[in-house]
This record gives C-alpha cells, structure tokens and sequence, in this order.
C-alpha cells in the first residue's frame, strides 16, 4: 500500500504499512473523507512526519486527537493554522512557556517552527470527523502510532518524550527511560491546569538543558 508520507518515515514503518489492521485503517479513513467532513485536510494527515524527519527527531510531545473545529487541525498536535483562536490547551502551553522561558505569548499558534527543530508533534489518532471529538478512535490509528512510539525508542537515543495527562502517560509507558528522557505532567486542558497539575512543569527548560546535556541542539520554543 502506497502511504504518502516522508521517506525518512516510509523506511522506519513499511512494515506497518503492510499489516491488515493498516490496510483496513486506510480504507476507513478513505470512506469517512469520501462521505464526512473529516479532519485535518488530506495532504496533513501525516503532517507530523513530513515537518519533522525520524533522523531529526529529538523531542515527541504527544497528543490524543486533532481538533474537530472547522479550519483548526493542521496535522500537528496541539497546534493550529495561522489566524485560528488558540484552543484552551495551546493557551495554556504558550503561558507555561512564558513563565518557565521568559518568552512573549506568540501571536502564531501554528506549531510548525517547533517540528522543523525536531519535535515530532504526534496525536495518537490522525483523524477526525467534523465535530465529533474521538469519533475515529479504536480504528487502527493508536496501534500505528505506539508502532511509531515503539520504532522512535528502539532506533533512537537521548530523545526527550513530554506526556501530558493520563492518556499520554499510558501510551507512552513502553519507551525506554535508560535510553531517553520522559517527562511528565498533567495536561494542559484547563481542567488538568486550573487545578495545578499543568503550570511549573518547566518542560521546556528541562528539554532544552537535557539536550545541551547531550551536545544535541536545543529548542527554540
């Protein structure tokens, strides 16, 4: 099955790409588009990876679904086109930067700058149909992104993980902590953050000094 997606990618997945479940995944996302209005457009789907090569990858924040409000999902978790509201989460998260970094809010809320410095920026489903918050979950979307969870942890090393929330924290569990740097948090939704589990993390200061730590490039958050 052709899979458009960038080749660093096809190389580290072809053999997700060649099991039934996948197959069979496709074929679903292919209906919905065809019959639905879905989310994010077509060519973004795996924006994810063609923004940010697996040679590149030094950080993955992982996120659940794409946003199901028209014109928000671009294909990068948390993240939104140029223009759109920032969502709640993404808020919070420029805020934290703010406290932890000392840097201004942004006026851009898409995340793009941040996955071509190496943050691999993975949902762990990929699709959405308008409106209908985790209506293409349990299709075969979480089984190929803990494959790519998987492949990052085994081929790589020194790679920083930031899971925020419970969901994340359980789909990250299986990376090995003695190759790599997990941090952990709450989320940054409001009701994770209002309540004290977001704000102070300082994740982003954390990254940046385990990266220098390793001689790899820091973030320009």
């Amino acid at each position: 099955m052709d899979v458009k997606i960038a080749d660093s990618w096809k190389n580290v997945l072809q053999d997700e790409f060649e099991k039934d479940y996948f197959t069979n995944l496709i074929s679903f996302v292919k209906s919905e588009y065809t019959s639905h209005t879905c989310f994010p457009k077509g060519k973004d789907i795996f924006a994810a990876f063609d923004t940010c090569s697996f040679n590149d990858v030094n950080v993955v924040i992982l996120g659940q679904d794409p946003y199901h409000g028209v014109g928000q999902a671009n294909g990068l978790c948390f993240s939104v086109h140029d223009g759109i509201t920032h969502p709640p989460s993404l808020i919070n998260i420029f805020k934290e930067i703010e406290s932890d970094l000392g840097k201004p809010y942004p006026v851009s809320g898409d995340l793009s700058r941040w996955a071509t410095q190496g943050v691999l920026l993975l949902n762990a489903t990929l699709t959405v149909r308008s409106g209908m918050a985790g209506s293409h979950q349990g299709k075969g979307w979480e089984q190929f992104t803990d494959a790519v969870i998987a492949q990052i942890s085994e081929r790589k090393e020194n790679v920083v993980f930031l899971l925020w929330g419970g969901y994340a924290k359980k789909k990250g569990a299986k990376i090995n902590k003695n190759k790599h740097c997990v941090l952990t948090s709450g989320h940054p939704s409001p009701l994770s953050a209002n309540r004290g589990f977001w704000f102070g993390n300082k994740h982003f200061s954390k990254t940046n000094a385990f990266l220098q730590s390793k001689n790899l490039p820091t973030i320009q958050w």
